[in-house]
């Protein structure tokens, strides 16, 4: 995975520009990748990025490595095949949250359990994107979506959680406006051998405002005690992870 060749940010980026929306969280994650996979030394033709369908999963084709932009859901089995067949190149799963949890919840499933070598990255945006803001899976409880005019009846579901009770190796929560904390859990989860499983909250500016992502920039400013040492949120431990999403804001402040 490592070389002596010199690789900077730059080194992965492709010609196609990307079309997300101005303000979506995504970009943070996409430059978040540029940089982990260049101070990992990552060589382009030794690495795969491999998505499912949605507005995340278009990432693949905007970094200078192999990439497969599969069918709905199915990022992990195609990230399954590239790895049983050349168990040297480091392979790199993305997707968004109904991909990856609706749809594509029994490969998470039986990836995660299976401990497979791969680093799966999932961003979270709490809405169905691409098919014009409905409700999915992560939605939080009461929301007025496209789809749950009178609010969303379902609690939403974890994937942090469901990463560890699925027996994930390597579990961590990121958020795509903290670049530099970002960065550094892409690192290690790309490095980590066994299924590493990061959860990247990454606002969804279209479908849900600008509050979401508001609310988390204030997050990662709330630290945590520790052994006497100050943790940034992006660093808290899986248990302060999970609880932090459905935290009131004036409590994770206060």
């Amino acid at each position: 995975m490592t070389c002596e060749a010199v690789y900077t940010p730059n080194s992965y980026k492709t010609d196609l520009k990307p079309v997300w929306c101005p303000g979506c969280g995504d970009f943070g994650v996409l430059n978040s990748l540029y940089r982990a996979l260049a101070d990992l030394k990552c060589e382009p033709h030794d690495t795969v990025v491999v998505s499912g369908i949605g507005c995340s999963s278009r990432l693949p084709g905007y970094v200078e490595t192999y990439g497969f932009n599969s069918l709905h859901g199915r990022a992990l089995p195609i990230a399954t095949g590239v790895k049983l067949a050349a168990p040297d190149l480091t392979v790199v799963a993305v997707g968004g949250d109904g991909d990856g949890i609706a749809i594509g919840g029994n490969h998470f499933l039986h990836s995660a359990r299976r401990n497979l070598d791969i680093a799966y990255i999932m961003m979270d945006n709490e809405i169905y994107g691409l098919t014009k803001g409905q409700a999915g899976p992560t939605t939080p409880i009461g929301d007025k979506t496209k789809s749950t005019t009178y609010g969303n009846p379902d609690e939403a579901v974890d994937p942090c959680a469901l990463a560890i009770a699925f027996g994930a190796s390597w579990v961590a929560r990121g958020f795509s406006g903290d670049i530099k904390g970002t960065t550094e859990l892409m690192k290690q989860a790309i490095a980590h051998k066994g299924f590493a499983f990061l959860n990247i909250m990454s606002p969804c500016v279209t479908w849900r405002g600008d509050d979401q992502f508001k609310e988390l920039r204030a997050k990662t400013k709330v630290y945590a005690r520790s052994g006497g040492r100050s943790l940034n949120v992006t660093e808290i431990i899986a248990e302060a992870a999970r609880l932090l999403p459905t935290a009131k804001l004036e409590e994770v402040l206060a």
